[in-house]
């Protein structure tokens, strides 16, 4: 990949939420911690600590958690200069998560009228006015409300009128829009990636055909000028399809302690070894790697690895670093 102009190395658009996580049932008053959540900001952290430069855009309330938002971005080293507090009021989203049964964990958003959820294609353009050599993007931001639905692909065109490379993760949320709803706004947001990343479950949403089979529609996407196709298949690991053909990774074996986060993992490790423009079997090697930390460890974002860490999978079992 060419050097931007200047700025970040990958700017990420989206909402973040606050995050309440209790060790129980929330209805029998379990024990919180209170922490910071959302899909492109865990991606943003992810890749600031693999040592790049990381920016986030979005909307926060004027109000203690969006602060605790632009805070823990700010420690992660996130650039958050296109961060916008919300001009009317909307509070900042809250999500709350409950472990259940084993390692089954629910989660609960409020995040209707939020301030992200206002999110504007005048908030991101200038973002991308600075410089950068990826623009990441999720499904579930155009899910959140009409004009973060205008302001996605606004921005992906702009990424492309700019030369910069637009990623998007599909990242369907059954529970922000129906299926048909999802595939007539990603069908022609994913023909403006450069990178796309879907779960097997999630590539009819953004086939030209979805009737189609995996590979046919995998072959589909790439006619229509995508350049790569990441599919992930969580415990049985991932692949990506080039015109050149298609390089699959199994998954790292760990201990899962917490599988919220590891989707968006994978797709730091993945754009930072992108960026670092290693080869497709570096870079799934770096996905599964980074992914393996955050299932292995609580929280969303908390376990990512920096890039002195990644070696540590490497290491025998049983090994003790001194």
């Amino acid at each position: 990949m060419t050097a931007s102009r200047r700025g970040l190395d990958l700017l990420t658009v989206g909402e973040t939420m606050a995050a309440l996580r209790a060790t129980g049932p929330i209805r029998l008053g379990s024990a919180m911690t209170l922490s910071a959540a959302g899909a492109e900001s865990t991606v943003a952290i992810g890749v600031a600590r693999l040592g790049h430069r990381a920016g986030w855009v979005g909307r926060i309330g004027d109000d203690e958690t969006g602060e605790l938002i632009l805070r823990t971005l700010r420690a992660e080293g996130v650039d958050v200069a296109h961060a916008r507090v919300d001009p009317g009021g909307r509070p900042t989203g809250l999500m709350l998560r409950e472990h259940r049964i084993g390692s089954l964990i629910r989660v609960t958003y409020h995040r209707a009228g939020s301030a992200g959820s206002a999110l504007e294609a005048g908030d991101v353009l200038p973002a991308l006015e600075d410089g950068a050599r990826v623009l990441h993007l999720t499904g579930i931001t155009p899910a959140l409300s009409a004009s973060a639905a205008e302001a996605v692909p606004a921005a992906a065109r702009r990424a492309r009128e700019l030369g910069v490379t637009v990623s998007l993760d599909v990242n369907y949320r059954s529970r922000l829009w129906a299926p048909e709803r999802a595939r007539e706004v990603l069908l022609p947001l994913a023909g403006l990636a450069d990178v796309l990343i879907a779960s097997s479950d999630e590539l009819h949403l953004v086939s030209p055909d979805p009737a189609l089979g995996e590979g046919e529609a995998t072959a589909a996407i790439l006619a229509r000028g995508t350049r790569e196709v990441i599919l992930t298949r969580g415990a049985d690991g991932a692949s990506v399809t080039t015109a050149d053909g298609t390089v699959s990774a199994p998954a790292r074996t760990v201990p899962v302690v917490d599988v919220v986060g590891a989707g968006d993992a994978f797709v730091a490790g993945y754009l930072s070894a992108l960026l670092d423009d290693l080869p497709t079997e570096q870079r799934l090697h770096r996905a599964t790697a980074t992914a393996a930390f955050s299932v292995a460890t609580p929280g969303d974002w908390e376990g990512l690895p920096t890039r002195a860490d990644l070696a540590l999978l490497d290491a025998p079992s049983g090994t003790t670093v001194r």
